[in-house]
């Protein structure tokens, strides 16, 4: 998504609305599982020697829940400030929450890519219907089965000291 600073000089506010592609974020080693393109409103104004970009980024992202690894749908709806400097001897500092721009032009992209990775929580769960659905009840050689469904079963290996114990009985009484 890019933006010419011209453009943006010649207007008092230049509003932005952009669908922005970010499907090679399912490529980078993150949750991100799915994700398309987000849809980025806002605004872009220029004052002095920089240019601000107020934006909203909506959007709906499927990371794995942190419990059963399902597919969680999580909506994505972020307001975002970037500031950039269009002055040509602005030296970028460590700390700076200012960006410089080289050229002509202003690529909001990787701004928008950094803002929606920062929103990805640190855990997501799903909701008990869904677990419901999608989780196994049987494989190859297993199956699910409830504490009341159990049966105790004596291990056979244990079925000859269990008769030594119950002869033991017998000769005590």
């Amino acid at each position: 998504m890019k933006i010419p600073v011209q453009k943006i000089l010649q207007t008092e506010e230049l509003p932005v609305e952009s669908e922005v592609d970010l499907t090679e974020l399912e490529s980078l080693k993150n949750d991100i599982r799915k994700i398309g393109s987000v849809l980025v409103e806002g605004r872009m104004s220029a004052q002095d020697q920089t240019i601000t970009a107020q934006l909203n980024i909506k959007g709906e992202m499927i990371l794995p829940c942190a419990r059963t690894l399902v597919d969680v749908h999580y909506s994505i709806d972020r307001d975002v400030i970037e500031v950039f400097s269009i002055d040509p001897y602005y030296q970028e500092e460590d700390e700076s929450e200012m960006h410089p721009v080289d050229g002509e032009m202003i690529d909001l992209k990787p701004y928008i890519e950094e803002n929606v990775l920062l929103e990805i929580p640190f855990r997501v769960y799903a909701d008990p219907e869904t677990i419901e659905e999608q989780a196994l009840s049987a494989g190859e050689g297993w199956e699910v089965v409830s504490e009341d469904d159990l049966e105790e079963k004596l291990d056979p290996r244990f079925e000859k000291l269990q008769s030594l114990f119950n002869d033991d009985k017998n000769e005590n009484q």
